[in-house]
């Protein structure tokens, strides 16, 4: 797996991107079910459209705002857009509903679509035949409730694996692709105040996200959390801390604490995000590169979640302008939206065939653009009982990491509550 090196090529410092909120809040069917007869927030005037997103901080909230005008202009609306902090998204969009005041179109992240489809709050894009074709599977999983694909992301991102590259050439190290590398790698790279590998273990959605690629990959499913493969993955992260090539701190760090880690040289290699390369190339003596997330036999494909956020038309009651805001979902998706919004906010454009190109502009995206080929929607198996089965696996991590049990019987104990 070639690595992408971006010590030669510094981008325009920009503050990272903040991966849309993991936390996923249950909602009631009985919570949404006023949205199917009120009109929209903005009348009834079908060339004005109101917006609900959570990029409310900068760069992110004029970057977006920037696609968002261009639809404007192609279809010929006025758009009326509010931003919310991402926490508080789900508690505005109950409010809406219970006011008969939703947006004409909605971003959700792609974790809360089954929930919100499954309350019948959500128009179906087949109602308006947008074109869906050419987007990565897993996206499309991400936003499908029974057959029916319910938004449209323009981008998303994922985990791989970064890397000191000046620390793994002081020690002849490649970077690793194999489980079994990755702690030869690790043992070897930990010196001093200096951990081998620096990953999220922590107590929240952050952690789950980051133990699905070693579970996935390895065979394990959500479906199954007492699998020999699921416990074997959690393996892995018990004997990089117990050898010591891994802090015990895991156990409470959060993705942006493991960067901090990573860039302060006290971590040689750490699984993130893209979302973390603008703070990584704002720093001039860092070298650094990335790779997809390591497998635990050769030949395996790697397979990590999909984040990022999904557009979608809520039910107004008004049909002229539900397929307006259909038009304008289908818009910020264009070819053109996707590479503009990707190589601003390095995220991966959501078409296959658009891979090529993006990874000709950002090369250091090369890896995080393989990862999201095969990458998985984390409620595609379950869809709204996703929530579960990330509590236990974060509840199982803390078990095990913490002594308490083994692998396999941290997840026994988790599922018992």
């Amino acid at each position: 797996m070639r690595s992408t090196r971006t010590s030669n090529r510094r981008r325009p410092i920009r503050r990272p991107h903040v991966m849309g909120s993991l936390a996923i809040l249950a909602i009631t069917p009985l919570a949404l079910t006023a949205c199917g007869g009120g009109g929209a927030a903005s009348g009834g005037d079908p060339d004005t459209l109101t917006i609900l997103d959570y990029y409310n901080n900068e760069p992110d909230k004029t970057l977006v705002g920037d696609a968002l005008d261009r639809c404007a202009d192609e279809i010929g609306v006025t758009i009326k857009r509010e931003t919310v902090p991402g926490k508080d998204l789900i508690q505005k969009v109950l409010q809406q509903s219970s006011s008969k005041t939703l947006p004409d179109v909605l971003m959700l992240d792609n974790p809360d679509v089954q929930e919100i489809a499954a309350t019948g709050g959500l128009s179906p894009l087949s109602d308006y035949d947008v074109d869906t074709s050419g987007f990565a599977q897993g996206i499309l999983d991400a936003a499908s409730y029974e057959g029916e694909v319910y938004g449209l992301a323009p981008t998303v991102n994922t985990i791989g694996l970064f890397y000191n590259e000046d620390l793994l050439a002081a020690k002849g190290i490649t970077p690793p692709t194999t489980w079994a590398e990755l702690k030869t790698a690790a043992a070897a790279l930990t010196e001093g105040d200096t951990y081998g590998l620096a990953f999220s273990s922590i107590a929240t959605y952050e952690g789950s996200w980051q133990f699905l690629p070693f579970m996935w990959t390895n065979g394990g499913d959500e479906t199954d959390l007492t699998s020999s493969a699921v416990a074997e993955a959690l393996q892995l992260q018990v004997d990089l801390v117990e050898s010591g090539s891994a802090s015990k701190s895991v156990i409470n760090w959060s993705q942006a604490d493991v960067n901090d880690q990573f860039m302060a040289g006290k971590a040689a290699m750490m699984i993130n995000g893209p979302w973390q390369i603008p703070a990584l190339s704002a720093d001039a003596d860092l070298n650094y590169g990335s790779v997809q997330v390591p497998v635990n036999q050769a030949g395996q494909t790697p397979v990590a979640p999909l984040g990022g956020e999904v557009w979608t038309v809520p039910v107004t009651g008004d049909d002229a302008k539900q397929a307006k805001a259909a038009e304008f979902v289908e818009c910020i998706s264009s070819d053109e939206n996707q590479l503009a919004l990707a190589e601003a906010r390095f995220t991966v454009p959501t078409k296959t065939a658009l891979a090529e190109q993006y990874v000709a502009n950002v090369p250091e995206m090369a890896a995080f653009t393989e990862q999201v080929a095969n990458a998985r929607s984390r409620t595609g198996e379950l869809g709204e009982d996703w929530p579960e089965a990330a509590t236990e696996i974060y509840t199982a991590i803390q078990l095990a990491l913490t002594g308490q049990a083994t692998p396999a019987e941290a997840f026994e104990q988790a599922a018992a509550g």
